[in-house]
This record gives structure tokens, C-alpha cells and sequence, in this order.
């Protein structure tokens, strides 16, 4: 039984089997704390006659989580190579209070095999006195294509460019076709692992699209490029809805408008549908994301340093699009609205300056006194505009909308915003359950005193402190009491992302996996 994603940013095929020691070729067994084996490594080990332990001894492999051991042809095996991977304590997750240690297995595995550059190998999947369920298998499969990606759609081998001109030099060779990996999983219930993996495979597609879309530079993916990729879910039975400028002035959505303005590009919103509830009538949850293609920062221009990161600021509509992808992918029995607003933020003769006033959709005026402040007005327009047609029963942004998240959070948690403790403790669970962690942060009428302002209904931005906490205290005046709200910041975690055992990419996807997984155990 085999499975292969169709994007291109992965060439890893996985295929299960039954529970058995490979005769050759290469092989992945694993090891837990202290050097503890499971029945087949064991046997493999004392056929050949100890090699394994010894070749472990020299290298100081105890099987801590992380570490990995390779012996080259080791005797009576009839193996090119063993590599020994270190579980340490399995299923103990990357943190405390986290699960997600059989996807980081994974990730560790593929890594092994990455390094070693195998075309082919079989993973024997046990551990001692611990049984792998089709669900542990299929996530730590999970973790091997998490780790696969690679973004590598403008990079040659010859020196051309990706279009297929040629550089200097070039004398017309052409790219090398990107290596494929196979990679035989063998545990105990091969059949259960595959179902499970179904659903793995529709959230690694998810994840790879919104890395897919992080990584693409900004001159490939303009708002009506970034509709497009939204438009192709429509394949997936998602009810797609493109608002083009004219639809967005017919809406009134004089903040979204506001941003976009500058840009010779035009704005776009994406509304899209997934209808997979028993009941059609059934409110959905609905998912808000900011999708700035490239943030100049407008008139009020940012340091040309590190500046080319903005290409990653439309990463909360990334998440959503992925999001939305994963959910149709698996049939998941939710309806669910995913809308991203599609701009870009440059300065020029007709970009809004600070001190203008614009009107929002939901007919509130807002005093821009800061153009970088831009993802909030995208977003206020938005949450206005979800809640107005499509009545959900929660609403959950998210931006990469402060740098101050940053510098609370740093990039190991998301900075997570509610009105609702409920809603909220949700969210939580579902960081816990996938390692896509968020921490949540204060919201108080104390804070909306720094958005008074002398001339509008409210001013765009806060005194310097705080500047996470008043962007959020900013967007709740969009949203109605009695609709459950979250807002997640994720500007440290979606782009320029720290690398793991699933991910060395510089767009991660964060967010995919996690509105996936609060999907999945609360409205399912």
C-alpha cells in the first residue's frame, strides 16, 4: 500500500508494510532511552553477532531523542546499512504538556535518511514494550513529509533561471529532475495505518501549500495571483467567491481599500465555502487571514533591512487557504468560511498617508496614523464582512500582525487572543496536541485608551507598549460581543521560521496543522 502527494514540493513516496526485518537494502530501526531495543532490532542485533551494540558503544549512542547511529554493511545482515534512530522516551511530544512526539520521530527518520542520501529504505517501526497503533504510525509518516518539503521551484543545477533563460555561462543544460525517496514503513497494523494516514496526508498537502505560498516571492504571487491559488480549491468542492475592487467599493470596505491603494496591483477577497456538515443550515467556523503580499510599510516606509521577509506577510491568509484545502481534502463534517484579504502595501502618489481617515465596512472611522499598521485595517473590513454574511459560530483570525509578538513571545508560541475562555482553551488544547503552540496574551478596556483619537472614531496604532495587545484590542471593535473570537498573531512563527525535526523551510505553514486539529476535536 503506497501514497504520494501530487505537489511538487515533496518527492517522498511511503509505503506501509507488515512487521518484519528487511533482508536488504537499508534499513531505520529505532532505539529508545539507554539503548533499549525492540524485538527485531534485538534480533538483528544478535545476529550479527553484536555489531549494532558495539558500533553504539564507540559512537556513544545511548538512543536519546535526536541522536542517530550508522554502520555500514554490518555482518550476517545482508544489510547495505543500518541507522539506528534515537526515540528517547516516545510519545512524550517537544515540550511539556505537547504530544507531538511521533511526528517529530518522523521528521527525525526522514532526516536520517536525507543525510545519508538514500534512494530507498524500510523503517521498522517498534519500540520495547510499547505497541505503535495505526494512528502513531500514520503520524510519524506524517513527520517524514512534513520534513520532505523543499521549495525549490527557482533553483538550477545549470545556472538558468526557473523560466528556463540562461544565465552566463549557461551553455543550455537543463534541471536535473528532482530526486524521488521511497520509503517503506513496516509496523504492526499496516492496514490501520494507511486509513489513518488518509487524513495525514490531506494535512501535509495543506502545510505544503501554505509553505508553497510563504516562500513564492512577491513578484510571482500579487493579490490576483494569490485569488487564483484560492480559486483552484474549487476542484476540492470549495465554494470559491472572488471580490474583485468594484465588488470590495460595493462592500464599503474603505479600510482593506485604504491599504491596497498605493499599488498598481489591485486588491482581491477570497471567500471560500466548505460545506460538509450533516446539516447545510449548520453555522460554520469561520477562519480570517491578512494577506499582504509585500509590506513596504507605505509611506511610512520600514528599514531597507531585512525588508525582502515581507514577501512572508501574507501568511495568516496562507494558513486559511491551507486550512480550507485540508478540510475539503478529508471530507471533514464541518462547515467551515476561510476569507483572506489579497493586498499589497506600497508607497506611492496614491497611497494613504498618515493622518488620513478611512471608513470601514462596518461604517466605524479610523484616523491611520501609522501606514505599517496596515494588517488590522485588512482584517477589520474582514471580521466585518464574515460575520455579516455568513452568521459563524466562532471566528478565528490570523496575522502575521505585530513584531511586538515577538518580542513577548520570541518564535517558540503564537500569541493567542479571545473573548471567549472557551474558545480559547481550544485553541490551546489543539497547540498542545500538534506542537503548533500559543500562549495566550491579555485583552482590557485599559488598553483602549491608547486608540483614542482627536478626529476619528479610533486611531490605528498605540503608545509604543503593548503594541501586540492594543493591534488585537484594535480588532475586537469588529467584532460582535456574542460572536466567540480569537485572534492569533503568528509574525514569529509563519515566516524566516526557526527550523525542526518537520520543518526547514523559511514559510512553515504554521497554522494548518492547528485549526485542523481544533476542527477535528471540537466541531466535528
Amino acid at each position: 500500500m503506497s501514497s504520494s502527494l501530487s505537489l511538487s514540493s515533496t518527492q517522498l513516496e511511503i509505503e506501509f508494510s507488515d512487521l518484519e526485518a528487511p533482508t536488504g537494502g537499508s534499513a531505520i530501526l529505532l532505539a529508545a532511552d539507554k539503548l533499549k531495543f525492540g524485538a527485531i532490532a534485538g534480533r538483528l542485533d544478535r545476529k550479527s553477532g553484536g555489531n549494532l551494540r558495539r558500533a553504539a558503544k564507540a559512537a556513544g549512542f545511548e538512543g536519546r531523542q535526536e541522536s542517530t547511529l550508522e554502520v555500514l554493511a554490518p555482518s550476517g545482515l545482508g544489510l547495505e546499512r543500518v541507522i539506528v534512530v534515537g526515540a528517547g522516551n516516545p510519545g512524550t511530544g517537544s515540550s511539556a504538556g505537547a504530544d507531538d512526539g511521533w511526528l517529530l520521530l518522523g521528521g527525525q527518520i526522514y532526516g536520517a535518511v536525507e543525510k545519508a542520501e538514500l534512494d530507498a529504505a524500510t523503517a521498522v517501526l517498534e519500540l520495547p514494550k510499547k505497541t505503535l497503533d495505526g494512528r502513531n504510525v500514520a503520524d510519524i509518516a506524517l513527520g517524514m513529509l512534513l520534513r520532505s518539503y523543499a521549495f525549490k521551484k527557482y533553483k538550477t543545477d545549470s545556472g538558468g533561471d526557473a523560466t528556463g533563460n540562461k544565465a552566463s555561462g549557461n551553455k543550455g543544460k537543463r534541471r536535473k529532475a528532482p530526486k524521488t525517496r521511497h520509503l517503506v514503513v513496516a509496523c504492526k497494523s499496516p492496514k490501520a495505518a494507511e486509513r489513518a494516514f488518509k487524513a495525514s496526508r490531506a494535512i501535509a498537502e495543506g502545510v505544503f501549500l501554505a509553505r508553497d505560498l510563504v516562500n513564492e516571492p512577491a513578484n510571482n504571487l500579487g493579490p490576483v495571483e494569490f485569488a487564483e491559488r484560492a480559486e483552484a480549491l474549487g476542484k476540492l468542492g470549495v465554494e470559491v467567491d472572488i471580490l474583485d475592487e468594484t465588488r470590495l467599493e460595493a462592500e464599503k470596505m474603505g479600510a482593506l481599500l485604504a491599504v491596497g491603494q498605493g499599488s498598481a496591483r489591485p486588491p482581491r477577497v477570497a471567500v471560500m465555502r466548505w460545506q460538509g456538515a450533516p446539516s447545510p443550515r449548520a453555522k460554520p467556523i469561520a477562519f480570517v487571514g491578512k494577506g499582504v503580499v509585500f509590506d513596504t510599510g507605505g509611506i511610512s516606509l520600514k528599514p531597507a533591512k531585512g525588508m525582502e521577509d515581507m514577501k512572508g506577510d501574507m501568511g495568516g491568509a496562507a494558513a486559511v487557504i491551507g486550512t480550507m484545502h485540508t478540510l475539503a481534502r478529508r471530507k471533514a463534517k464541518v462547515n467551515a468560511v476561510g476569507i483572506v484579504g489579497l493586498v499589497e502595501n506600497m508607497p506611492s502618489a496614491k497611497a494613504t498617508r498618515p493622518g488620513d481617515i478611512v471608513t470601514s465596512m462596518s461604517g466605524q472611522t479610523i484616523e491611520v496614523l501609522n501606514t505599517d499598521a496596515e494588517g488590522r485595517l485588512v482584517l477589520a473590513d474582514l471580521l466585518h464582512y464574515v460575520q455579516t454574511y455568513h452568521k459563524p459560530k466562532a471566528v478565528i483570525d490570523l496575522a502575521t500582525l505585530t513584531g511586538a509578538i515577538m518580542v513577548a513571545l520570541g518564535q517558540e508560541y503564537a500569541g493567542l487572543f479571545a473573548n471567549d475562555d472557551r474558545l480559547a482553551a481550544r485553541i490551546e488544547a489543539a497547540g498542545r496536541a500538534t506542537g503548533e503552540r500559543v500562549w495566550r496574551m491579555p485583552l482590557g478596556a485599559a488598553y483602549d485608551k491608547q486608540l483614542r483619537s482627536q478626529f476619528a472614531d479610533m486611531r490605528n496604532i498605540g503608545s509604543r507598549w503593548g503594541g501586540a495587545i492594543t493591534a488585537a484590542q484594535f480588532l475586537k471593535r469588529f467584532v460582535d460581543d456574542k460572536t466567540p473570537w480569537a485572534h492569533i498573531d503568528i509574525a514569529g512563527t509563519a515566516m524566516a521560521s526557526k527550523r525542526n525535526a518537520i520543518n526547514r523551510s523559511w514559510g512553515s505553514g504554521f497554522g494548518v496543522r492547528l485549526l485542523d486539529r481544533l476542527v477535528r476535536d471540537a466541531y466535528e
